[in-house]
């Protein structure tokens, strides 16, 4: 079955959504779909400095996701206006790793896959490397889950409870930054942070609990990853931003369920 290339591209779209889902509830409780754009964009130049030094494409794009997440984490603490220096860091990522990529003599690589995605490309390696980097966010999100909500709701009660709230950003940092450098061939670093906060948002309008919110968002994520990938099959359209639209489509539905609900 692995032999097939849908195959493939269906087990890796299940694979990120069920990281994606939990992780971008907390991107969404805590605001923070301006930090899941830069830690993207810094994924291209991490691409661009793969190529450069011979190195594998997921540690690149691991490494520099890191740094920007740190990056961002340090201004947010010296005060520094987060959306200013977001969209600083964010684009100047994005045009540096265009540069770096330009100036490399020899290389011929069409950075737009690494844009917008290519799950129709993945390989057997791919496969293990998303499924890998998925499971292990999804099972530090679990084994922090208490932990990381206690200090999303409150931090004053985080610290009362004997947490460190800087810790925990620091455990959704990490995981951040895992989810775009395996995601990057699937659907792009112009298109993770789409993927991580509309299930996420998409499935605040009816879940109940926290719990219930994470478990909908993975499977709104799988929705979206099967349904974009039939969209592109049977229309010839990219599918990445397939997938994305489909998100979107099921983000309007659960708005208008969720109305007439109310």
């Amino acid at each position: 079955m692995l032999d097939d290339f849908l195959a493939r591209a269906a087990l890796a779209g299940i694979g990120l959504s069920l990281a994606t889902g939990p992780l971008g509830c907390f991107v969404v409780w805590r605001r923070m779909a301006y930090f899941g754009d830069a830690t993207a964009h810094a994924a291209i130049l991490g691409v661009a400095l793969a190529f450069g030094f011979g190195i594998s494409i997921y540690a690149g794009t691991l490494a520099m996701a890191l740094v920007m997440a740190v990056l961002v984490t340090r201004l947010a603490a010296r005060g520094h206006a987060m959306d200013t220096a977001l969209g600083v860091l964010a684009h100047s990522a994005l045009a540096f790793g265009l540069v770096a990529a330009a100036l490399q003599p020899g290389l011929r690589v069409d950075l737009s896959a690494y844009l917008f995605g290519d799950i129709l490309a993945v390989s057997r390696a791919d496969l293990a490397v998303v499924w890998g980097g998925a499971l292990a966010v999804a099972g530090l999100i679990v084994w922090r889950w208490q932990a990381l909500l206690t200090a999303t709701l409150n931090e004053e009660l985080a610290m009362a409870a004997g947490l460190d709230p800087r810790r925990e950003q620091a455990v959704l940092t990490l995981a951040l930054a895992v989810v775009v450098a395996v995601s990057i061939k699937i659907v792009g670093a112009l298109l993770i942070a789409s993927l991580l906060i509309i299930p996420a948002a998409a499935a605040r309008a009816g879940a109940r609990t926290p719990e219930a919110m994470a478990v909908v968002a993975a499977a709104l994520g799988i929705l979206s990853a099967l349904g974009g990938l039939g969209l592109s099959l049977g229309f010839d359209t990219p599918a990445g931003a397939s997938i994305i639209a489909v998100a979107a489509v099921v983000f309007a539905l659960s708005l208008a369920v969720g109305r007439r609900g109310a």
